[in-house]
This record gives structure tokens, sequence and C-alpha cells, in this order.
């Protein structure tokens, strides 16, 4: 058994920099390229099932990808999978001083929105689950750069400085397991 996380294909606010939680922007023509490019290097690996955030960029991003595999892959939204909802600082510029500070608070919810360990707090219970229920199986999981921060942390231990300055690019895949 594998669990493969993927981050979506670009979007407009990933392209401008700006912080994007919830907001449910669509993928743009670099992000569905992207996706393409994405469920073509997935096509060998043999993948049971495919989970994704209910926002666009990661259902669209899944679906490629579970179209181009070999047999029939579902791609079930997971609302646990959504990004950290991150309050007033949607939409900012990410390198804004307010927010880059703000973002090092682990424990502190962002004014309107979620704290890590909120979001820790319904993605290591779905993790439990999968690893508990899917021993034998390839599952990916499609979605955003913060679910992604939390889930490595699930798996391999980070510092503060680790965690505050993960990253992945947009349709990076990892794999645990």
């Amino acid at each position: 058994m594998a669990i493969y996380i993927a981050r979506h294909g670009e979007t407009s606010w990933n392209r401008e920099n700006r912080v994007l939680g919830r907001t449910d922007i669509p993928l743009n023509e670099r992000g569905l390229e992207q996706a393409a490019e994405l469920a073509e290097r997935l096509a060998d690996i043999s993948i049971d099932m495919i989970y994704t955030s209910p926002l666009q960029r990661t259902v669209v991003t899944g679906k490629m990808i579970a179209d181009r595999q070999k047999r029939p892959c579902p791609c079930i939204a997971e609302d646990c999978l959504i990004e950290h909802n991150f309050g007033i600082f949607e939409g900012v510029d990410r390198a804004d001083p307010t927010y880059q500070r703000e973002k090092r608070t682990f424990v502190k919810r962002y004014p309107g929105g979620e704290s890590y360990l909120d979001v820790a707090a319904r993605v290591y219970p779905f993790l439990e689950k999968l690893l508990e229920e899917s021993m034998d199986k390839n599952i990916l999981l499609v979605t955003h750069g913060g679910i992604c921060r939390v889930i490595t942390s699930y798996f391999q231990d980070m510092d503060n400085e680790e965690f505050a300055s993960f990253g992945m690019k947009n349709c990076e895949v990892r794999r645990f397991g």
C-alpha cells in the first residue's frame, strides 16, 4: 500500500502569488496542462482510489488522473481535504509580512479562519482511517498546499521551520508507504 499526495494544477491566484484557501477558483490554462501531464505520469501506477478536496481545482485534477488509469478508479470528493481556511488573509499577497508572521503561529487561528491544529484535527483521523481500511491499496489524495503540509507532517517529523517553509509545486506528487 502507498498513499500518494498531489497538489492541484495552477490557478490564477497561484500565478499571482495570492493566498488561496477556500475560494473556489478554477484551474487556469497552465493548470489544465499540468493536470494532464500529472495524469500521464501517474498512468502506469495502479491507483485504486482517488480522494480530492471538494473544490473544483482538485476535483478536475483528480478526474483527469482517474480518466488516465488503466482500470476504473473512483474519484471521490472528501470534505476534510478542503484547503485551510485562511480567514482575513484569503486573497492577500503571500509575501505580506503580517501573513508571513501569522503563518508561523501554528496553534493560533487566522482571524476568521483555522489554525494548523484545526486542520490536523480533521486530516489526521482521515489518514488513520485510510491506513486501517486500505492496507492493500494505492490511494491518491489530490488536495492543496496547506493540506499537503499537514499530511506530510503526519508521515514524517518536521520541526517548526520545516513545517512553516514546506511547499509543494502545482501538480507535484509525493509517496508515503
